[in-house]
């Protein structure tokens, strides 16, 4: 029986031999593609046909988070190696339908929100940088660090806006707050953010208080479905990194409180991770990371925008950016890992460490992008003509 299994997990695993490695298990190495390996997968116990072919992304993942399998070698270039051929994973979508399509009520998905952003302000701040941004970061060189970086994209959003003193903006998922208090500080806006997040709601009011900008910015515990009877309207608005978190049947009416909320002119900045085509995700993630993420496509969100009369100004891809962001954030975690794990356990900081590179690999290979898409509510005629950032 152990010949059977093992041959059909070797089997499986020659499908990924565009790139050498070897496979270790029941004390045998299987060499798979034609070179000297790279890395090598060491299988301390078997992984089921059934769980392969049902969704290979949860059976390799899973795995490796309870530590039944190992890389040898660096871990981000193992997934970038599989990743960069994930059309050979399997995932049987009937079998997974739960986990993939999950209910997009207010309830679940403020539990799905906070599930991931409540886990700790401490166990952030271990990895992120002084901004607390937990978000593509913008690379004018090579050499800028992580915290320059996140500071650059948070201006080129800003620029992008063209913000002008005593307007008003609204950051839809607001996360800690840097976005809204550079943009009182700096150009004298008057901001209001809303999130989910117990959490970063506690931080981002202590920021506040801190930096002296009571009445200026304020931030609250809001479901962006409530924006279109809040009874308020905004100069501008942004969103970064969220609308990952509303469901794909849920796009048009992010859309739709969006402009609620809008003045007629207004620009809204849409900043999120894209994907080239539509599809549900991945299981793992999924499961494990993000519960109800579902990623857009770039042309179905220019689609959803253009319906509510929203003219596209500008469209930039930060893709490359954001593998950077993500090896560096990965770099923090592992320095860090020792304090991680002694808080959160060996199996969160491998499903963690798992996480980051395999979004590294995944931004690397194309297989995901990040958009930022500027449009405005009818049409605005006072803003530059050519890019001004």
């Amino acid at each position: 029986m152990k010949l059977i299994t093992d041959n059909f997990l070797i089997s499986f695993l020659q499908r990924f031999d565009e790139h050498p490695f070897d496979v270790k298990l029941h004390g045998k190495t299987h060499h798979i593609g034609e070179g000297n390996p790279t890395f090598i997968v060491n299988l301390k116990e078997d992984i089921g046909s059934n769980e392969l072919i049902t969704s290979t992304s949860l059976a390799l993942g899973e795995a490796y988070m309870k530590g039944n399998l190992d890389i040898e070698g660096d871990l981000y270039q193992a997934l970038d190696h599989f990743l960069g051929q994930m059309g050979k994973f399997s995932s049987d979508h009937s079998k997974l339908k739960k986990l993939m399509f999950s209910s997009q009520s207010k309830k679940n998905q403020e539990k799905e929100v906070t599930s991931h952003y409540d886990i700790g302000n401490d166990f952030y701040s271990l990895w992120l940088d002084d901004t607390m941004s937990y978000s593509c970061g913008y690379f004018k060189t090579e050499d800028d660090s992580l915290y320059e970086a996140q500071c650059n994209k948070v201006e080129r959003i800003l620029q992008k806006l063209c913000l002008k003193k005593d307007m008003t903006l609204l950051d839809i998922g607001c996360g800690w707050g840097y976005l809204l208090i550079r943009a009182a500080k700096e150009y004298g806006v008057n901001g209001v953010g809303i999130t989910l997040s117990k959490e970063q709601k506690k931080i981002f009011d202590e920021r506040i208080e801190a930096e002296g900008l009571t009445g200026k910015v304020s931030v609250e515990l809001m479901d962006y479905r409530d924006l279109e009877k809040c009874g308020k309207t905004f100069d501008r608005v942004v969103s970064v990194g969220m609308v990952e978190h509303v469901g794909r049947e849920h796009y048009e009416l992010f859309v739709k409180n969006a402009e609620a909320v809008l003045k007629p002119g207004g620009l809204f900045l849409l900043h999120y991770i894209s994907a080239l085509k539509e599809y549900p995700g991945d299981p793992w993630m999924k499961k494990y990371i993000f519960p109800g993420g579902m990623v857009p496509s770039l042309r179905e969100m220019i689609h959803i925008l253009s319906d509510h009369q929203f003219y596209t100004l500008d469209v930039e891809s930060l893709r490359r950016h954001y593998y950077k962001t993500l090896r560096l954030w990965e770099r923090n975690f592992n320095e860090n890992r020792p304090e991680i794990q002694e808080k959160m356990g060996a199996e969160f900081v491998r499903m963690w460490d798992l996480y980051l590179n395999a979004c590294a690999a995944t931004f690397h290979n194309g297989i995901i992008d990040l958009h930022q898409i500027l449009v405005s509510k009818g049409v605005n005629n006072q803003i530059p003509m050519t890019r001004w950032y």
